[in-house]
């Protein structure tokens, strides 16, 4: 006997309704992604330091105090990506502060305008979060004849 095509067996989970017994449909609708606050601000803090004309991140404070625990050993460098920067993070938007340091010369203007698109652009491409306002704040002007503020004035004790 032959089998007309709507009589031929059908591979299992091919029939219909067997796609919904399955857990079928779009994979990215299974389960819900969250994104911690550290995720973006390290997207941003990075994506804010290429960009050309930021010297650093953060208020001199900031930038001593990370200095010195940079040193210090065990202190590690995983919190210097993120100085200078704070994030709002919901289900589905961000919120950015930076606080940078400009480099001399440099328009502040189109630095900060360079800044907010590299960091909108990073963290969207990365996270598919929606950034809604980027704020920066710039908190100083490196002169050319200044030491940076995480450098040993003196130079190393040790040879």
């Amino acid at each position: 006997m032959s089998e007309t095509p709507q009589q031929q067996r059908r591979p299992e989970g091919s029939g219909p309704g067997e796609q919904n017994r399955r857990g079928g449909g779009d994979p990215a609708e299974r389960g819900k992604t969250s994104i911690a606050d550290g995720v973006v601000e390290k997207i941003a803090g990075l994506a804010a330091r290429d960009v050309v004309g930021v010297h650093a991140m953060g208020s001199g404070a900031a930038r001593t105090f990370g200095a010195m625990r940079d040193r210090v050993p065990g202190g590690g460098n995983s919190k210097s990506v993120t100085r200078g920067v704070k994030a709002e993070v919901g289900e589905v938007q961000a919120a950015i502060d930076l606080e940078i340091v400009v480099e001399y010369g440099e328009s502040i203007t189109e630095v900060t305008r360079a800044v907010r698109k590299n960091v909108i652009n990073a963290v969207e491409r990365m996270t598919s979060l929606e950034v809604v306002e980027v704020n920066i704040s710039v908190s100083d002007v490196k002169l050319p004849d200044e030491p940076d503020d995480d450098e040993d004035e003196s130079g190393s004790r040790v040879q």
